[in-house]
């Protein structure tokens, strides 16, 4: 199979496991006749060109298309109302570029709407498309679009760059710099609306809730694709011959996930193309929820009724708080959620809990609030319920048990019970009088899959094998832990890539990790976390800490539970590991540290800045920007700046990336902490990398400040 036959079929099966998982509840008639429909570059468009509409808030979208020998897989979201950015993937065969028979390309694109659809004016958008990567499709343009009838809109633009290439109307703003970027990755600040412009446009008719129509006259004209500027072999054909400004499109509406349509693309060439939808707001219906249902609260009799019910003389009985404790942690245990600790007075119930299986936090604090109910004696009135995530207490959430009694079925008794809480930080609360029961050991061996994205000779790489990994805590809050990896079967080895870095070769070196880490020690390290002050949380990490490097590291993180702002600091000293992943190391070690800067802007919102030294002896900067939903569904984008010139970092110029998180209980439709993670960075280089460490602060310490517990909270009767 050659490689753009690979890679095709690895973006086909992974958008089609996508569509599967992500069916999401039909929208009404009149949302789906207005909502924009995607284009062949994965973004708010007609065919080629772009639209002037924004995504609905929060959309994920991931687009396959292919026409004429040129193949783009693009994710898109919407992560403001105004604002969306996507990141592509594309493969030109036969386009010479580089020495590439088949071309690779990867890029960034983003769009903001200026004005919204009104009565009497259309809906605007300005764009950058490729606007960080080799160059080879950046365009800028200005985009209006209008409903002239309900199911018909009209689309008139003007583009630059690839978009004004044909059909120029002028060079308004001056001249433009030629040729495509050689190591990719620069802002082009200064070439942007630069250079000839032309127009384009177009009709979209929506007949029926389904079925839709497209024309379009597009102003790209190929240029580099057809030979017209070097990038082909000096004598071959062009890709296609460009006979037309006019496209044509038919496409239909599968249902709420799924949209595919067929095409006649300038007057030579069909076309085919799928998106797939979902709004990471909405769960699933097309998956049933399955899963046990809460226990319902134990609603205790009136004191005058039963006055020996209300008696404290519990509390003195020998053996009695014992036996209370494993009652309530055999209890707590059959619901997912091991008990690590308890304090128990006559009218107070302190209790420490590990959520080990639901995504939402207030689920796990409400399953335990009617455990509590049911098991405890009934003069006791408050329960304060502590979360425990890796020996750390994180929060102190404080009931009043005749609220839980009264609430449980009232309208709108969540938010009274949330309203009636206490939420407060659960530093300084002293040790446990009953030691918790959850086992102090945990392992788990089955089945792994990693993968390697974007290699041009293999844009797609993957191993699969058996991991073997275990937890053991040895006293509260120092744990022992590490995995171990045996691959099966994969192509992760055969790259024939090796470094060309003039870096310290950090990140670069990875094919020769996966060539010879077989069996491979993944992870092995002691770590002890610790609350040494109030709103103040510290871990200090040893060992194997990651595939490629082992040390020391250390941190300590400032978060109040009810600040939307937090402060962090890290310091480490790594060595690299043999490629054998066992226990040798190399000659390369380093001191790296960072200052953390963490603001919660509210709706999910969160930027995040880490100012320092990286792994290959750089200092710069770190900016991350990501969203989070309630349902556990994360993006985020991120961008590294460091001393490192672009011409040493090599290609891509410097690191960035987005990050993707689906919760596991989303798709599979029952609870799960469990979530799926990726990473896609255009290029992993040694220049602003960072060392990986498990178990960092922040994310630890986020989902159970107030803010993340309120998000959540509608969930607390669950």
């Amino acid at each position: 199979m050659t490689a753009h036959r690979s890679v095709r079929a690895a973006i086909a099966g992974g958008v089609a496991a996508l569509a599967f998982a992500v069916a999401a509840p039909q929208a009404d008639a009149q949302e789906r006749a207005t909502r924009p429909t995607l284009n062949f570059y994965g973004v708010a468009g007609l065919i080629d060109m772009p639209t002037g509409e924004a995504l609905p808030d929060s959309q994920f979208s991931a687009t396959l298309s292919r026409f004429a020998g040129i193949t783009r897989g693009t994710l898109s979201f919407q992560p403001f109302p105004w604002l969306s950015a996507s990141f592509r993937y594309s493969g030109i065969e036969d386009f010479n570029f580089g020495g590439f028979s088949t071309f690779y390309d990867r890029s960034f694109d983003v769009s903001a709407r200026l004005l919204r659809e009104r009565r009497w004016w259309p809906a605007v958008v300005v764009g950058l498309q490729d606007f960080a990567g080799t160059g080879i499709s950046a365009a800028e343009y200005v985009v209006a679009t209008k409903h002239v009838l309900p199911d018909v809109k009209v689309t008139a633009g003007l583009g630059w760059g690839r978009l004004g290439s044909f059909g120029a109307l002028g060079t308004p703003f001056g001249a433009r710099g030629g040729g495509l970027a050689g190591l990719g990755g620069k802002f082009e600040v200064d070439e942007w609306f630069r250079g000839p412009v032309a127009a384009f446009g177009g009709i979209e008719w929506q007949p029926t809730e389904r079925l839709g129509f497209k024309v379009e006259y597009s102003s790209d004209a190929y240029v580099d694709e057809r030979g017209l500027a070097g990038g082909r072999r000096a004598g071959s054909a062009p890709i296609f011959e460009r006979n037309s400004s006019w496209n044509f499109g038919v496409e239909y509406q599968v249902n709420e996930t799924l949209r595919v349509g067929g095409y006649y693309l300038y007057g030579s060439e069909l076309g085919l193309a799928l998106s797939f939808t979902a709004d990471p707001r909405r769960r699933t219906e097309a998956v049933p929820q399955s899963g046990p249902g809460p226990l319902p609260v134990a609603v205790r009799p009136a004191p005058g009724a039963d006055p020996a019910a209300w008696s404290e003389a519990w509390v003195t009985t020998p053996g009695r708080p014992e036996e209370l404790r494993d009652a309530v942690g055999a209890a707590l245990s059959r619901e997912g959620i091991a008990l690590t600790g308890m304090t128990l007075g006559a009218k107070t119930a302190q209790v420490r809990i590990e959520n080990r299986r639901y995504n939402f936090e207030p689920q796990a604090i409400g399953r335990t609030a009617r455990v509590l109910s049911r098991t405890l004696p009934a003069s006791v009135e408050t329960f304060e319920i502590v979360p425990v995530e890796d020996g750390l207490t994180l929060s102190a959430v404080r009931l009043r048990r005749s609220d839980i009694e009264a609430l449980e079925h009232a309208p709108g008794g969540d938010a009274t019970l949330r309203a009636r809480a206490e939420i407060g930080d659960a530093a300084g609360l002293g040790p446990t009088a009953l030691a918790g029961t959850d086992p102090a050991l945990s392992w788990r061996i089955g089945p792994y899959l990693r993968a390697s994205y974007f290699d041009p000779d293999q844009p797609l790489r993957l191993e699969g094998g058996i991991r073997a990994s275990g937890a053991y805590r040895v006293a509260p809050g120092l744990f022992l832990s590490g995995s171990l990896a045996k691959p099966l079967a994969g192509n992760l080895d055969d790259s024939a890539r090796l470094s060309n870095s003039v870096l310290p070769h950090v990140r670069t070196d990875q094919v020769l990790f996966d060539r010879e880490g077989d069996p491979a020690i993944e992870r092995l390290t002691a770590a002890y976390y610790l609350r040494p002050a109030p709103n103040v949380y510290g871990r200090v990490s040893a060992g194997y800490l990651e595939r490629m490097f082992g040390g020391v590291s250390a941190e300590v993180l400032w978060k109040p539970v009810d600040s939307p702002l937090a402060f962090g600091a890290e310091v480490n000293y790594a060595r690299k590991r043999d490629f054998d992943q066992l226990f040798g190391f190399q000659s390369y070690d380093v001191v790296t540290g960072h200052l953390s800067a963490y603001y919660e802007f509210g709706d999910g919102y969160l930027g995040q800045v880490d100012v320092g030294r990286y792994l290959a002896g750089d200092y710069g900067a770190t900016f991350t920007f990501e969203r989070a939903f309630a349902n556990g569904w994360k993006f985020a984008a991120f961008a590294t700046f460091t001393d490192v010139s672009a011409a040493e970092f090599g290609e891509g110029s410097f690191d960035k990336g987005v990050r993707l998180e689906i919760p596991l209980d989303w798709i599979a439709g029952r609870p799960s902490r469990n979530s799926i993670r990726t990473t896609l960075r255009p290029v992993q280089r040694d220049g602003g990398a960072r060392l990986n460490v498990d178990g960092r602060l922040y994310g630890v310490v986020r989902d159970y400040d107030a803010a993340g517990i309120d998000d959540r909270w509608g969930r607390v009767w669950r």
